[in-house]
């Protein structure tokens, strides 16, 4: 295993996920950090992400709680474009600026604010050249955002080495489960 893992998938509306006290989201971390630990095991040094809402954010959150355990793990967030918060209500740039503040590496890849898709696109290309894992929040069965990522990374991976760790909402019904019945003893 390789040292980089980039981590995306669905965005906090797209699972309609509007406040950080929803109940949804300690079974999403949990197979954040699940995943995250795993490649830990193998060798991971950096995680990286865009810094967009939802899974991206969230999994920022589980690398500084495995930071605690792990203080060699790094964290960097390479944003698609500039000021791609701007936009965003306060409480969703409050979050932002947490995690940005305590990020090892910030940047953008385009030096300019949004003006296409195409910097999506280059984002995608560049996560997945940088890469030796992906860790994806993603279900065929619910399309959304991570969809253009995830066909992208399948291309990818036909001619190039890497690692696709999909977490799909069987999984998190898996880690729901799993907790009920340790929970039982």
């Amino acid at each position: 295993m390789g040292t980089v893992a980039a981590v995306t998938g669905y965005k906090s509306f797209e699972l309609g996920i509007f406040k950080e006290d929803e109940p949804a989201l300690k079974y999403i971390k949990a197979a954040i950090h699940k995943q995250l630990e795993s490649l830990l095991e193998d060798g991971l040094e950096w995680v990286i992400i865009s810094g967009q809402m939802g899974t991206e954010l969230w999994a920022a959150e589980v690398v500084f709680d495995l930071q605690m355990e792990y203080p060699d793990l790094k964290l960097a967030v390479l944003t698609p474009f500039v000021d791609q918060e701007e936009k965003w209500n306060d409480n969703n740039k409050e979050f932002y600026e947490m995690i940005i503040s305590q990020a090892d590496f910030v940047d953008s890849i385009s030096k300019q604010p949004y003006t296409s898709p195409a910097q999506f696109r280059n984002r995608d290309q560049l996560f997945l050249h940088k890469s030796d894992a992906v860790v994806i929040l993603y279900d065929e069965e619910k399309e959304g955002s991570p969809q253009y990522f995830y066909k992208a990374a399948k291309e990818y991976k036909e001619n190039n080495p890497l690692e696709i760790r999909q977490i799909t909402f069987m999984d998190l019904q898996w880690i729901v489960e799993e907790e009920q019945f340790n929970t039982m003893d």
